[in-house]
């Protein structure tokens, strides 16, 4: 496979990130893995899920390895580096460019639990040392 940077891989669609979602979580994955995790229980296609993920592989979004009977595929961008790249780009379009706009958002909109304000106090206060 051509390495490309991650920048330059296209953005995965919904139904694509639904499985890097799975690929991520198992570490890799058949079509048959992916098919059963996503699809059986609503009566999807096997043939959908083999689709998508020939698509995928054509953008480069995951490796296959076609050593083996059936197919193992892997995400070639990591879940964190995925969100960072859509975290990034929301920042820019929706809230000009300011990360503080976003988290101030996300906070007034959602309820965040006594653990992820206490994460987020800790971030606050490593990135305040860090900046002095």
């Amino acid at each position: 496979m051509t390495t490309r940077r991650v920048s330059e891989l296209p953005k995965p669609t919904e139904a694509e990130l639904a499985i890097l979602g799975v690929l991520w979580e198992r570490g890799s994955g058949t079509v048959r893995d992916v098919h059963e995790e996503l699809y059986a229980h609503d009566g999807g296609g096997y043939t959908t899920a083999l689709k998508l993920m020939q698509v995928m592989h054509a953008k480069g979004l995951v490796e296959r390895d076609d050593s083996q009977r059936a197919h193992v595929f892997r995400a070639v961008v990591s879940k964190e580096r995925t969100q960072k790249r859509f975290l990034s780009d929301m920042v820019n379009r929706v809230f000009d460019g300011s990360a503080s706009q976003l988290v101030l958002h996300a906070l007034g909109s959602q309820s965040a639990s006594r653990e992820e304000l206490k994460e987020i106090r800790q971030l606050i206060n490593r990135l305040d040392r860090e900046s002095k």
